[in-house]
């Protein structure tokens, strides 16, 4: 009985993502081989899950030539910023958690984008109060101050085996002498062509001379770029964030309109901050703490769920997506009140993750009827305490794991390119509660902890994540997602689908995907739902808006016997998993 359910399991997985694969936003007419992804990619060393084919090639390689997970991390990030330019970035930032097979520790780099000192709390208002999205999105006021380079150098430095040189050098060579334009590449600048050709230095660089987009199979080379490269590769994170590039970043920033000054970007720091834990039926989970809102949420919904019987009501059926939804919409409401940046704000991680405060919220939930968005408030009765991102794992053969997300927020950032370096720079400021209770471009909720201030970091969903064997403290789980605010419920759901379902890692990844972020009140299905389940969610009063867009991208690893398995999200095209 249990082979035939996974054979009905596989079938309807199928059936799923020739769905989803229709809808999933740079994967429309993706040719998919359905017999290879019911199984997941094995090696007995190493491996690397990434969303680019030719940045996991170049991370395999560095763990080939004796490199560590970090080694190989950090040349997939600089790798990611010539071949993924809609995400991987050296002008933005992100966060990567490492853990230490050695020494058993587990470190989180916080390298998010911070506001420059000239920034302010109003800055995006109107003078009648409204906000201004499009100085907060497409405007050199929206751009923070990056720190994608100061993160991955400093990984290498105190974590990695090898030189800066070694690991930067396929990052350079890609970039000067070209790579073929893959599918994935060539449609998102089709689709990006009327925002990105508004500035004169983007449309150099990514367009042809007569204004054309590159088609597939085209060669497309950066030299500005690769220029950067060398230099930070001959004298690290100050030829970036001193001297002539940082000079030209700024030069860029306020043509555009923006306040950034050259000791914005001397003065930037990476954050060494500790991870925020937590225990799911026996499971150690590691993940990203503030600015992060996305390890403390994980864990609180993972306490919640931990009160119900998640395996016994089913994967996906009506009931289980409603109770998860309801524990969803809590945790965003308090996301909405309590999170920021823990360097300005008394972030209460440790009431929101006590399993107590979980048991609480429990009690508020009705096993036959959904509760009513409006009437979810933040919980803590006191306290005193981006769809354009990348995320990619690494492990190697002694058992060093990195899970890293990093982003520009939105696809190519805020679109300005600072002329002469090949530098896309992010829009992260949106990222800011630019009025509080009024939603960001992800419709997000924000208060004043998470209100725009100098040198402060704004808040997001990123949730690079490390899970543990119970009673062990060897890796068991390397994943994250990219979705703005659907990172977080991308990557609980596939920690689920692994512990409570018995999903191998590929069934995991596959399986069709819901959202809830208490406001607005409904839940977001992904295509694959059938008809049964949701009208079984709206005759418990949910609210159901069935997408037309894939959730996420999560690249995935996890330990098996004898060695690991990994999984790449097929909801993008050119995703790409691949063993030492």
């Amino acid at each position: 009985m249990q082979t035939q359910n996974r054979i009905h399991f596989l079938q309807n997985i199928i059936l799923i993502n020739l769905l989803l694969i229709s809808t999933a936003s740079y994967a429309t007419e993706a040719i998919i081989n359905y017999a290879s992804l019911a199984q997941p990619v094995w090696s007995q060393h190493g491996m690397v899950s990434s969303q680019q084919k030719i940045a996991t090639e170049v991370g395999v390689e560095i763990l080939k030539q004796g490199g560590n997970a970090i080694d190989a991390a950090v040349a997939v990030g600089f790798t990611l910023a010539v071949t993924l330019p809609r995400a991987g970035n050296l002008g933005g930032g992100g966060f990567m958690l490492v853990h230490l097979a050695k020494t058993n520790q587990t470190i989180a780099l916080d390298y998010r984008e911070m506001a420059p000192l000239n920034a302010f709390r109003d800055m995006y208002l109107n003078k009648d109060g409204s906000v201004d999205k499009n100085r907060s999105r497409f405007h050199g006021l929206a751009i923070g101050v990056p720190g994608t380079v100061k993160g991955l150098t400093q990984a290498l430095e105190k974590y990695g085996s090898m030189s800066l040189q070694q690991v930067l050098q396929p990052a350079i060579e890609l970039a000067s002498k070209g790579f073929l334009v893959d599918r994935d590449l060539a449609l998102s600048l089709k689709r990006s062509i009327k925002r990105l050709t508004r500035w004169p230095a983007t449309a150099k660089v990514f367009y042809h001379g007569d204004g054309s987009s590159y088609e597939t199979g085209e060669l497309f080379k950066q030299p500005d770029l690769a220029r950067t490269l060398q230099k930070i590769s001959r004298q690290g994170a100050s030829a970036f964030y001193r001297g002539e590039v940082a000079s030209k970043i700024i030069d860029a920033v306020k043509l555009a309109g923006g306040n950034m000054q050259l000791d914005d970007m001397s003065n930037y720091q990476v954050k060494i901050r500790q991870p925020v834990s937590g225990n799911y039926r026996g499971y150690r989970i590691d993940s990203m703490p503030p600015p992060s809102s996305g390890g403390t949420h994980i864990i609180q919904i993972l306490n919640i769920m931990e009160q119900l019987d998640i395996a016994s009501s089913g994967h996906n059926s009506a009931q289980t997506i409603h109770l998860m939804a309801e524990a969803m919409k809590r945790a965003y409401a308090d996301r909405s009140e309590y999170l920021g940046d823990p360097d300005f704000v008394n972030v209460p991680v440790k009431r929101l993750t006590d399993k107590n405060y979980s048991r609480q919220l429990y009690k508020q939930i009705s096993a036959d009827r959904a509760s009513s968005s409006k009437d979810i408030k933040p919980g803590l009765s006191s306290y005193h305490e981006s769809p354009q991102t990348t995320h990619f794992s690494v492990v190697d053969k002694w058992g060093n794991a990195v899970s890293n997300t990093y982003t520009l927020n939105f696809s190519y950032g805020s679109g300005i390119l600072a002329e002469g370096t090949g530098v896309l720079l992010n829009n992260e400021m949106d990222d800011f509660s630019a009025k509080p209770g009024v939603a960001n471009a992800y419709g997000l909720i924000g208060g004043d902890a998470n209100a725009v201030e100098a040198r402060k970091r704004p808040l997001s969903s990123m949730s690079p994540t490390i899970v543990f064997k119970p009673g062990s403290e060897s890796v068991f789980l390397v994943t994250g997602s990219p979705g703005g605010s659907r990172i977080i419920t991308t990557t609980l759901q596939i920690i689920s689908n692994v512990i409570d379902h018995k999903m191998n890692i590929a069934e995991a990844t596959l399986a069709s995907r819901f959202h809830h972020q208490w406001l607005p009140d409904k839940i977001t299905l992904e295509k694959g739902f059938s008809a049964d389940t949701i009208n079984l969610l709206k005759q418990k009063g949910h609210q159901i808006d069935a997408s037309q867009w894939a959730m996420g991208s999560t690249q995935s690893i996890i330990k098996v016997e004898n060695g690991w398995a990994g999984a790449s999200d097929q909801r993008q095209s050119g995703t790409l998993t691949l063993g030492q």
